[in-house]
């Protein structure tokens, strides 16, 4: 199976304009896609994002899904394993990485200061 990516040599990203909200995810989630695209119900593909988390922004559930996912904390802090009301937790700051399988629960998470974790979400081949 091929991996749907354009090839992209350096260039300079717009860390301003191009931050969406994902579905399911707070307003104070934003992310901007870097590279390829994810097919969830095609079980197939593979994508490389930002996620920016606004200071403050918290989920209230873990998180689960049927893809890989890569995660390194960029900037600021993350916290993992907050509450409903966004209490609790462990605190991380960079550098912190984390490979999940899919099907693995993580979350919730929370930023106090706002922070940019650099994520690549991939199935495994066919």
């Amino acid at each position: 199976m091929a991996v749907e990516k354009k090839h992209r040599e350096f260039h300079t990203l717009d860390m301003k304009n191009g931050w969406v909200t994902p579905t399911g995810y707070p307003k104070s989630f934003t992310e901007k896609i870097l590279a390829g695209s994810l097919d969830e119900a095609g079980k197939r593909g593979s994508r490389t994002r930002l996620l920016k988390l606004e200071p403050g922004a918290f989920t209230t559930v873990p998180f689960v899904h049927t893809y890989w996912e890569e995660v390194y904390l960029l900037s600021g802090d993350l916290i993992v394993g907050n509450d409903a009301n966004g209490q609790g937790g462990e605190k991380f700051a960079p550098p912190t990485y984390a490979c999940r399988p899919p099907g693995t629960p993580h979350g919730p998470f929370k930023s106090d200061g706002g922070c940019v974790l650099f994520e690549i979400h991939y199935f495994d081949p066919a």
